[in-house]
């Protein structure tokens, strides 16, 4: 099957059958003589690969191991036979990652059976990461992937940008206006203790940076790990959600008690922190999860979407324990 042939953004598109392939019977000198003669043809020459009957992957060697070998000596006896091997229909970004973490200049693509398909080039890793990075980044910011590639960004049009980025502003907007009338709806408690209103961008800014912290984190571990266990992610994350709260609390409650002198707001700032930052590691992790089910880039939710639902929740929390601490 040609590379061509297979769904963009997965390692069979970007694979490489130019390389060294030899006999796992191959001895060091037959194929240093072989990677000497194919030398002009061959697209990738930091591994040799040893198969078997019907291609059938046994083998992967350095080429600088290989050099080292005396010519007589079986390649099979000091190749590495614990490979980190691909499918070639896996995401692009997972075998990036997979060469990231184990160190590798490229990854082996086989099939189903073990029948060694091709390389993803170190070159090709390289590319994909960069591209991958411009993606996430631009998601973050709530720019659509149609100006996803670094090309696109500088020659799209006008009209393409006003596309891209219009929608998860607008989605930015209504989040707006609902965080407003979310306020309005504490205008009596704001009345008798304007002083709240001075805080009302602490607030918010803890959710969003806490919430953006764990999202990135989530939505990488995701990317390295597909068969990623939700339950004990989650909870390691709220157990350093929790320790970081209570930091954020009691910084909260000492300046602000400095500052103000007044028990009652010095509370309700503290506990208002406290159940945000808590409340975050839900959204960070629990969002972009679903949107992965769903079958959707789980990066799609580090934007708009994500910081809406945190300002809103954020300010209905910080409101909703003043009005108790008021009554």
């Amino acid at each position: 099957m040609a590379a061509t042939q297979y769904p963009k953004d997965t390692a069979g598109r970007h694979m490489t059958t130019a390389v060294p392939v030899v006999s796992v019977d191959t001895t060091a000198g037959q194929a240093e003589q072989f990677v000497r003669d194919n030398a002009s043809d061959l697209a990738s020459i930091n591994y040799i690969y040893l198969v078997k009957e019907n291609r059938v992957l046994a083998g992967v060697l350095s080429i600088k191991e290989l050099f080292r070998l005396p010519p007589s000596t079986p390649l099979a006896s000091y190749a590495e036979r614990s490979m980190f091997t691909a499918r070639p229909r896996t995401d692009q970004e997972h075998v990036a990652q997979l060469a990231l973490e184990h160190n590798v200049k490229a990854v082996p693509i086989v099939s189903k059976t073990g029948e060694f398909l091709g390389v993803v080039p170190s070159e090709v890793i390289l590319d994909v990461l960069s591209k991958e990075h411009t993606e996430d980044v631009l998601r973050f910011a709530g720019v659509d992937h149609e100006v996803g590639g670094p090309d696109m960004l500088l020659d799209a049009p006008p009209l393409t940008h006003v596309r891209s980025r219009l929608p998860w502003l607008v989605v930015g907007l209504v989040g707006g206006l609902v965080a407003a009338v979310v306020v309005s709806m504490f205008e009596g408690t704001l009345a008798d203790q304007l002083i709240l209103a001075a805080f009302i961008p602490a607030i918010v800014y803890m959710a969003d940076a806490v919430g953006a912290q764990a999202q990135m984190l989530f939505i990488r571990a995701l990317a390295i790990d597909r068969d990623l266990v939700l339950r004990s992610y989650l909870a390691r994350e709220i157990v350093v959600n929790f320790l970081l709260a209570i930091v954020l609390a009691l910084l909260a409650v000492i300046l602000s008690y400095v500052w103000i002198g007044s028990p009652v707001i010095t509370a309700i700032l503290g506990i208002s922190i406290f159940l945000t930052v808590c409340f975050t590691v839900l959204v960070a992790v629990l969002l972009p999860w679903i949107l992965q089910q769903r079958g959707h880039d789980p990066a799609t939710a580090s934007g708009p979407i994500a910081t809406v639902i945190r300002d809103i929740a954020s300010l209905l929390i910080y409101f909703g324990v003043a009005s108790v601490f008021l009554l």
